[in-house]
Protein backbone atom coordinates (compact mmCIF):
# COMPACT_ATOMS: atom_id res chain seq x y z
CA UNK A 1 0.00 0.00 0.00
CA UNK A 2 1.14 3.56 -0.65
CA UNK A 3 1.59 6.25 2.01
CA UNK A 4 -1.97 7.60 1.85
CA UNK A 5 -3.46 4.10 1.88
CA UNK A 6 -1.39 3.29 4.95
CA UNK A 7 -2.66 6.40 6.73
CA UNK A 8 -6.22 5.21 6.08
CA UNK A 9 -5.37 1.69 7.28
CA UNK A 10 -4.04 3.17 10.47
CA UNK A 11 -7.27 5.09 11.03
CA UNK A 12 -5.58 8.46 10.56
CA UNK A 13 -7.85 9.90 7.86
CA UNK A 14 -11.39 11.07 8.55
CA UNK A 15 -12.27 14.09 6.39
CA UNK A 16 -10.40 15.40 3.33
CA UNK A 17 -11.25 18.56 1.40
CA UNK A 18 -10.23 16.99 -1.94
CA UNK A 19 -9.29 13.33 -1.49
CA UNK A 20 -8.81 12.51 -5.17
CA UNK A 21 -6.61 15.53 -5.69
CA UNK A 22 -4.60 14.76 -2.57
CA UNK A 23 -4.02 11.14 -3.58
CA UNK A 24 -2.20 12.38 -6.66
CA UNK A 25 -0.41 15.32 -5.04
CA UNK A 26 0.88 13.37 -2.04
CA UNK A 27 2.93 11.10 -4.29
CA UNK A 28 5.51 13.91 -4.46
CA UNK A 29 7.05 15.94 -1.60
CA UNK A 30 4.87 18.71 -0.22
CA UNK A 31 4.79 20.96 2.84
CA UNK A 32 2.26 20.18 5.56
CA UNK A 33 1.52 21.94 8.83
CA UNK A 34 -0.23 21.35 12.12
CA UNK A 35 -0.89 23.93 14.82
CA UNK A 36 -0.44 23.56 18.58
CA UNK A 37 -1.99 26.10 20.94
CA UNK A 38 0.37 26.92 23.85
CA UNK A 39 -2.31 26.97 26.54
CA UNK A 40 0.09 25.11 28.88
CA UNK A 41 3.86 24.83 29.18
CA UNK A 42 3.76 21.24 27.99
CA UNK A 43 1.98 19.18 25.39
CA UNK A 44 0.40 15.92 26.55
CA UNK A 45 -0.34 12.56 24.99
CA UNK A 46 -3.61 13.89 23.61
CA UNK A 47 -1.38 15.79 21.15
CA UNK A 48 0.68 12.73 20.19
CA UNK A 49 -1.41 11.65 17.21
CA UNK A 50 -0.89 14.97 15.41
CA UNK A 51 2.78 15.25 16.42
CA UNK A 52 3.44 11.75 15.14
CA UNK A 53 1.49 12.47 11.97
CA UNK A 54 3.94 15.30 11.22
CA UNK A 55 6.73 12.82 11.91
CA UNK A 56 5.18 10.29 9.49
CA UNK A 57 4.95 12.90 6.76
CA UNK A 58 8.59 13.84 7.28
CA UNK A 59 9.74 10.21 7.21
CA UNK A 60 7.80 9.84 3.94
CA UNK A 61 9.77 12.74 2.40
CA UNK A 62 7.42 15.64 3.06
CA UNK A 63 8.34 18.88 4.86
CA UNK A 64 6.54 19.47 8.20
CA UNK A 65 5.78 22.79 9.83
CA UNK A 66 4.92 22.75 13.53
CA UNK A 67 3.06 25.98 14.24
CA UNK A 68 2.96 27.25 17.81
CA UNK A 69 -0.03 29.53 18.32
CA UNK A 70 1.63 32.38 20.14
CA UNK A 71 -1.19 34.64 18.92
CA UNK A 72 -4.14 32.25 18.69
CA UNK A 73 -3.20 30.85 22.09
CA UNK A 74 -4.16 34.22 23.53
CA UNK A 75 -7.63 33.83 22.02
CA UNK A 76 -8.39 30.16 22.52
CA UNK A 77 -10.03 27.69 20.17
CA UNK A 78 -13.73 27.59 21.14
CA UNK A 79 -14.75 24.65 23.28
CA UNK A 80 -18.21 23.06 23.07
CA UNK A 81 -19.08 24.28 26.57
CA UNK A 82 -17.56 27.46 28.02
CA UNK A 83 -15.08 30.23 27.25
CA UNK A 84 -11.41 29.49 27.71
CA UNK A 85 -9.41 31.26 30.38
CA UNK A 86 -7.38 34.12 28.90
CA UNK A 87 -3.63 33.93 29.50
CA UNK A 88 -1.04 36.68 29.24
CA UNK A 89 1.42 37.29 26.41
CA UNK A 90 4.32 36.42 28.73
CA UNK A 91 2.70 33.10 29.66
CA UNK A 92 2.09 32.28 26.01
CA UNK A 93 5.68 33.16 25.06
CA UNK A 94 7.02 30.90 27.82
CA UNK A 95 4.74 28.05 26.76
CA UNK A 96 5.83 28.40 23.12
CA UNK A 97 9.48 27.94 24.08
CA UNK A 98 8.67 24.85 26.14
CA UNK A 99 6.73 23.33 23.24
CA UNK A 100 9.57 24.05 20.82
CA UNK A 101 11.86 21.92 22.95
CA UNK A 102 9.39 19.03 23.16
CA UNK A 103 8.72 18.92 19.43
CA UNK A 104 12.43 18.49 18.75
CA UNK A 105 12.15 14.95 20.14
CA UNK A 106 9.90 13.98 17.24
CA UNK A 107 10.89 16.06 14.22
CA UNK A 108 14.21 16.47 12.43
CA UNK A 109 15.21 20.14 12.29
CA UNK A 110 18.54 19.55 10.53
CA UNK A 111 18.68 22.47 8.06
CA UNK A 112 21.06 20.58 5.76
CA UNK A 113 18.14 18.33 4.78
CA UNK A 114 15.67 19.45 2.13
CA UNK A 115 12.65 18.34 4.15
CA UNK A 116 13.90 19.65 7.50
CA UNK A 117 11.11 20.55 9.90
CA UNK A 118 10.23 24.19 10.61
CA UNK A 119 9.01 25.65 13.89
CA UNK A 120 6.96 28.82 13.54
CA UNK A 121 5.05 31.10 15.88
CA UNK A 122 1.96 32.78 14.44
CA UNK A 123 2.46 35.77 16.73
CA UNK A 124 5.20 36.78 14.26
CA UNK A 125 2.53 37.76 11.71
CA UNK A 126 -0.83 37.88 13.49
CA UNK A 127 0.67 40.14 16.14
CA UNK A 128 1.33 42.77 13.46
CA UNK A 129 -2.22 42.98 12.11
CA UNK A 130 -4.25 45.98 13.26
CA UNK A 131 -8.01 45.88 13.63
CA UNK A 132 -8.75 47.64 10.32
CA UNK A 133 -6.48 45.27 8.37
CA UNK A 134 -8.11 42.32 10.11
CA UNK A 135 -11.62 43.43 9.15
CA UNK A 136 -10.79 44.51 5.58
CA UNK A 137 -8.24 41.88 4.53
CA UNK A 138 -9.68 38.85 6.30
CA UNK A 139 -13.09 39.45 7.90
CA UNK A 140 -14.59 40.56 4.59
CA UNK A 141 -14.15 37.02 3.22
CA UNK A 142 -16.18 35.31 5.96
CA UNK A 143 -19.95 34.96 5.91
CA UNK A 144 -21.46 35.09 9.39
CA UNK A 145 -24.30 32.71 8.50
CA UNK A 146 -21.74 30.15 7.36
CA UNK A 147 -19.60 30.62 10.46
CA UNK A 148 -22.45 30.08 12.94
CA UNK A 149 -23.48 26.88 11.16
CA UNK A 150 -20.21 25.18 12.15
CA UNK A 151 -20.59 22.57 14.88
CA UNK A 152 -18.59 24.19 17.69
CA UNK A 153 -20.05 27.65 17.13
CA UNK A 154 -23.58 26.28 16.77
CA UNK A 155 -23.23 24.38 20.05
CA UNK A 156 -22.33 27.60 21.84
CA UNK A 157 -25.09 29.85 20.51
CA UNK A 158 -27.48 28.98 23.33
CA UNK A 159 -24.97 29.29 26.17
CA UNK A 160 -23.22 32.22 24.52
CA UNK A 161 -19.90 32.79 22.79
CA UNK A 162 -17.76 35.91 22.82
CA UNK A 163 -16.80 37.78 19.65
CA UNK A 164 -13.20 36.94 20.56
CA UNK A 165 -13.65 33.18 20.30
CA UNK A 166 -16.08 33.57 17.41
CA UNK A 167 -13.26 35.07 15.31
CA UNK A 168 -10.77 32.29 16.10
CA UNK A 169 -11.46 30.46 12.85
CA UNK A 170 -10.52 33.61 10.88
CA UNK A 171 -7.14 33.77 12.58
CA UNK A 172 -6.43 30.10 11.91
CA UNK A 173 -7.40 30.59 8.27
CA UNK A 174 -4.98 33.54 8.13
CA UNK A 175 -2.26 31.19 9.38
CA UNK A 176 -2.83 28.77 6.50
CA UNK A 177 -2.80 31.66 4.04
CA UNK A 178 0.49 32.99 5.46
CA UNK A 179 2.16 29.58 5.37
CA UNK A 180 0.91 28.97 1.83
CA UNK A 181 2.23 32.31 0.59
CA UNK A 182 5.57 32.15 2.44
CA UNK A 183 6.40 28.44 2.58
CA UNK A 184 4.27 27.01 -0.23
CA UNK A 185 2.49 24.97 2.45
CA UNK A 186 -0.26 23.01 0.70
CA UNK A 187 -1.81 21.00 3.51
CA UNK A 188 -3.08 21.48 7.04
CA UNK A 189 -3.77 18.51 9.31
CA UNK A 190 -5.66 18.37 12.59
CA UNK A 191 -8.08 16.42 14.72
CA UNK A 192 -11.64 15.95 13.55
CA UNK A 193 -12.75 18.80 15.82
CA UNK A 194 -10.67 21.14 13.61
CA UNK A 195 -12.55 20.40 10.39
CA UNK A 196 -14.38 23.74 10.33
CA UNK A 197 -11.13 25.66 10.85
CA UNK A 198 -9.34 23.68 8.13
CA UNK A 199 -12.11 24.39 5.62
CA UNK A 200 -12.02 28.08 6.54
CA UNK A 201 -8.33 28.10 5.64
CA UNK A 202 -8.73 26.39 2.28
CA UNK A 203 -11.64 28.72 1.42
CA UNK A 204 -9.68 31.85 2.34
CA UNK A 205 -6.71 30.80 0.21
CA UNK A 206 -8.98 30.15 -2.75
CA UNK A 207 -10.74 33.51 -2.38
CA UNK A 208 -7.50 35.50 -2.10
CA UNK A 209 -5.17 33.51 -4.34
CA UNK A 210 -7.64 32.20 -6.90
CA UNK A 211 -8.96 28.80 -7.90
CA UNK A 212 -5.54 27.71 -9.17
CA UNK A 213 -4.28 27.60 -5.57
CA UNK A 214 -4.58 23.92 -4.67
CA UNK A 215 -4.48 23.27 -0.94
CA UNK A 216 -5.83 20.48 1.23
CA UNK A 217 -7.23 19.95 4.70
CA UNK A 218 -7.10 16.51 6.32
CA UNK A 219 -8.48 15.52 9.71
CA UNK A 220 -7.95 12.38 11.75
CA UNK A 221 -10.46 10.95 14.25
CA UNK A 222 -9.94 11.95 17.86
CA UNK A 223 -8.65 9.09 19.99
CA UNK A 224 -11.13 7.79 22.53
CA UNK A 225 -11.06 4.70 24.70
CA UNK A 226 -13.17 1.68 23.80
CA UNK A 227 -15.79 2.80 26.33
CA UNK A 228 -16.06 6.17 24.59
CA UNK A 229 -14.29 8.16 27.31
CA UNK A 230 -11.59 10.73 26.62
CA UNK A 231 -8.09 9.43 25.94
CA UNK A 232 -4.93 10.93 27.40
CA UNK A 233 -5.44 11.04 31.15
CA UNK A 234 -4.68 8.78 34.07
CA UNK A 235 -6.19 8.99 37.55
CA UNK A 236 -3.57 11.61 38.39
CA UNK A 237 -4.46 13.86 35.46
CA UNK A 238 -2.81 14.49 32.10
CA UNK A 239 0.10 12.38 30.90
CA UNK A 240 2.50 15.15 29.88
CA UNK A 241 5.41 15.12 27.43
CA UNK A 242 7.45 17.15 29.91
CA UNK A 243 9.58 14.77 32.05
CA UNK A 244 9.27 17.19 34.97
CA UNK A 245 5.50 16.71 34.94
CA UNK A 246 5.29 13.02 34.01
CA UNK A 247 8.32 10.83 34.64
CA UNK A 248 9.61 8.23 32.21
CA UNK A 249 8.35 5.47 34.51
CA UNK A 250 4.84 6.95 34.80
CA UNK A 251 4.77 7.52 31.03
CA UNK A 252 5.92 3.95 30.32
CA UNK A 253 3.43 2.48 32.76
CA UNK A 254 0.52 4.35 31.16
CA UNK A 255 1.10 2.51 27.89
CA UNK A 256 1.88 -0.85 29.49
CA UNK A 257 -1.51 -0.67 31.23
CA UNK A 258 -3.54 0.17 28.11
CA UNK A 259 -6.47 -2.25 27.81
CA UNK A 260 -6.51 -5.07 25.27
CA UNK A 261 -9.59 -3.44 23.73
CA UNK A 262 -7.68 -0.20 23.01
CA UNK A 263 -4.17 -1.38 22.10
CA UNK A 264 -4.83 -2.32 18.46
CA UNK A 265 -6.15 1.13 17.56
CA UNK A 266 -3.35 2.85 19.50
CA UNK A 267 -0.67 0.75 17.83
CA UNK A 268 -1.97 1.65 14.39
CA UNK A 269 -2.28 5.35 15.16
CA UNK A 270 0.78 5.99 17.32
CA UNK A 271 3.42 3.43 16.39
CA UNK A 272 5.80 4.08 13.52
CA UNK A 273 6.44 0.36 13.17
CA UNK A 274 5.65 -1.17 9.79
CA UNK A 275 2.22 -2.59 8.96
CA UNK A 276 3.66 -6.10 9.16
CA UNK A 277 5.18 -5.51 12.61
CA UNK A 278 1.93 -4.10 13.93
CA UNK A 279 -0.07 -7.02 12.53
CA UNK A 280 2.33 -9.41 14.29
CA UNK A 281 1.86 -7.58 17.60
CA UNK A 282 -1.93 -7.65 17.19
CA UNK A 283 -1.75 -11.39 16.55
CA UNK A 284 0.34 -11.82 19.70
CA UNK A 285 -2.26 -9.88 21.68
CA UNK A 286 -5.00 -12.18 20.40
CA UNK A 287 -3.08 -15.41 21.01
CA UNK A 288 -1.29 -14.56 24.28
CA UNK A 289 -2.86 -11.44 25.81
CA UNK A 290 -1.27 -12.17 29.21
CA UNK A 291 2.19 -11.44 27.77
CA UNK A 292 1.13 -7.86 26.84
CA UNK A 293 3.71 -7.77 24.07
CA UNK A 294 1.74 -5.17 22.11
CA UNK A 295 1.47 -2.85 25.11
CA UNK A 296 5.15 -3.21 25.99
CA UNK A 297 6.21 -2.59 22.39
CA UNK A 298 4.20 0.64 22.21
CA UNK A 299 5.40 1.71 25.66
CA UNK A 300 9.04 1.22 24.68
CA UNK A 301 8.69 3.03 21.35
CA UNK A 302 6.94 6.09 22.74
CA UNK A 303 9.02 6.33 25.92
CA UNK A 304 12.19 6.25 23.83
CA UNK A 305 10.88 9.11 21.68
CA UNK A 306 9.77 11.30 24.60
CA UNK A 307 12.32 10.46 27.31
CA UNK A 308 15.30 9.14 25.39
CA UNK A 309 17.30 5.97 25.91
CA UNK A 310 18.23 6.75 29.53
CA UNK A 311 14.58 7.40 30.42
CA UNK A 312 13.44 4.18 28.79
CA UNK A 313 16.11 2.11 30.53
CA UNK A 314 15.19 3.63 33.90
CA UNK A 315 11.49 2.96 33.31
CA UNK A 316 12.15 -0.66 32.38
CA UNK A 317 14.53 -1.14 35.31
CA UNK A 318 11.97 0.19 37.80
CA UNK A 319 9.23 -1.95 36.26
CA UNK A 320 11.34 -5.11 36.37
CA UNK A 321 12.50 -4.42 39.94
CA UNK A 322 8.95 -3.92 41.19
CA UNK A 323 7.90 -7.14 39.49
CA UNK A 324 10.72 -9.10 41.16
CA UNK A 325 10.19 -7.31 44.44
CA UNK A 326 13.81 -6.32 45.18
CA UNK A 327 13.46 -2.56 45.35
CA UNK A 328 16.73 -2.11 47.24
CA UNK A 329 18.68 -2.40 43.97
CA UNK A 330 17.24 0.91 42.71
CA UNK A 331 18.83 4.31 43.10
CA UNK A 332 17.03 6.45 45.68
CA UNK A 333 15.39 8.73 43.09
CA UNK A 334 14.20 5.69 41.12
CA UNK A 335 12.87 4.15 44.29
CA UNK A 336 10.80 7.25 45.03
CA UNK A 337 9.55 7.26 41.45
CA UNK A 338 8.64 3.58 41.57
CA UNK A 339 6.51 4.14 44.67
CA UNK A 340 5.11 7.49 43.59
CA UNK A 341 1.51 6.24 43.76
CA UNK A 342 1.93 3.87 46.72
CA UNK A 343 0.01 4.61 49.94
CA UNK A 344 2.11 6.81 52.24
CA UNK A 345 2.12 7.82 55.87
CA UNK A 346 4.07 9.90 58.38
CA UNK A 347 5.40 7.80 61.27
CA UNK A 348 7.42 8.32 64.41
CA UNK A 349 11.02 7.10 64.48
CA UNK A 350 12.09 4.38 66.92
CA UNK A 351 8.64 2.81 66.94
CA UNK A 352 7.82 -0.91 67.00
CA UNK A 353 6.91 -2.40 63.63
CA UNK A 354 3.60 -3.58 65.08
CA UNK A 355 2.68 0.01 65.99
CA UNK A 356 3.94 1.34 62.64
CA UNK A 357 1.72 -1.06 60.71
CA UNK A 358 -1.30 0.22 62.60
CA UNK A 359 -0.17 3.86 62.63
CA UNK A 360 0.31 3.81 58.85
CA UNK A 361 -3.11 2.15 58.32
CA UNK A 362 -1.47 -0.93 56.84
CA UNK A 363 -2.97 -3.26 59.44
CA UNK A 364 -6.35 -2.72 61.07
CA UNK A 365 -5.21 -3.84 64.48
CA UNK A 366 -2.13 -4.86 66.45
CA UNK A 367 -3.36 -8.44 66.43
CA UNK A 368 -3.51 -8.44 62.63
CA UNK A 369 -0.08 -6.78 62.48
CA UNK A 370 1.46 -9.48 64.71
CA UNK A 371 -0.10 -12.24 62.59
CA UNK A 372 1.36 -10.82 59.38
CA UNK A 373 4.81 -10.44 60.93
CA UNK A 374 4.76 -13.97 62.37
CA UNK A 375 3.68 -15.40 59.01
CA UNK A 376 6.59 -13.68 57.23
CA UNK A 377 4.27 -11.47 55.15
CA UNK A 378 6.07 -8.21 55.99
CA UNK A 379 9.28 -6.81 54.54
CA UNK A 380 10.97 -3.64 55.76
CA UNK A 381 13.43 -2.00 53.36
CA UNK A 382 13.70 -5.21 51.33
CA UNK A 383 14.22 -7.60 54.27
CA UNK A 384 11.67 -10.03 55.68
CA UNK A 385 10.90 -9.32 59.34
CA UNK A 386 9.42 -11.96 61.68
CA UNK A 387 10.60 -10.47 64.96
CA UNK A 388 7.56 -9.16 66.81
CA UNK A 389 9.80 -6.78 68.76
CA UNK A 390 11.38 -5.23 65.62
CA UNK A 391 11.78 -1.44 65.84
CA UNK A 392 11.52 0.89 62.84
CA UNK A 393 14.15 3.64 63.06
CA UNK A 394 14.86 6.63 60.84
CA UNK A 395 18.60 5.89 60.85
CA UNK A 396 17.88 2.62 59.00
CA UNK A 397 15.69 4.32 56.38
CA UNK A 398 16.77 4.87 52.78
CA UNK A 399 18.68 8.14 52.72
CA UNK A 400 17.42 8.48 56.32
CA UNK A 401 14.21 9.66 54.69
CA UNK A 402 11.99 6.76 53.62
CA UNK A 403 11.15 3.37 55.06
CA UNK A 404 9.57 1.01 52.55
CA UNK A 405 7.19 -1.61 53.86
CA UNK A 406 5.95 -4.43 51.67
CA UNK A 407 3.10 -6.78 52.47
CA UNK A 408 2.88 -9.93 50.44
CA UNK A 409 4.05 -9.81 46.84
CA UNK A 410 2.50 -6.62 45.49
CA UNK A 411 1.46 -4.27 48.30
CA UNK A 412 3.92 -1.43 48.92
CA UNK A 413 3.77 1.36 51.50
CA UNK A 414 6.00 4.39 51.91
CA UNK A 415 6.70 5.81 55.35
CA UNK A 416 8.42 9.12 56.02
CA UNK A 417 9.21 10.57 59.40
CA UNK A 418 7.70 13.20 61.64
CA UNK A 419 10.15 15.81 62.89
Amino acid sequence: MNFFEELKWRGLVKDVTDEEGLKERIQNPMTVYCGFDPTADSLHIGHLQQILLLRRYQLAGHKPIALCGGATGMIGDPRPTTERKMISLDEVAHNVECIRSQLSHFLDFDETKENCAILENNYNWLGKINILDFLRDYGKHFNVSYMISKDIIASRLQSGISFTEFTYTILQAADFLHLYQNYNCEMQIGGSDQWGNLVSGTDLIRKICGDKAKVYGVTSPLITKSDGSKFGKSEGGNIWLDPNKTSAYQFYQFWVNVSDEDIESLLKRLSCRSVEEIQALIKSKEEAPHLREAQRALAEELTLLVHGEAGLESAKRITETLFKGDITTLAFDEMKEALHDAPSAMITSNTSLVDVLVEANIAKSKREAREWIAQGSIQVNGHKVQDLEFVVDKKDAFNEELTIIKKGKRNWFVCSYKN
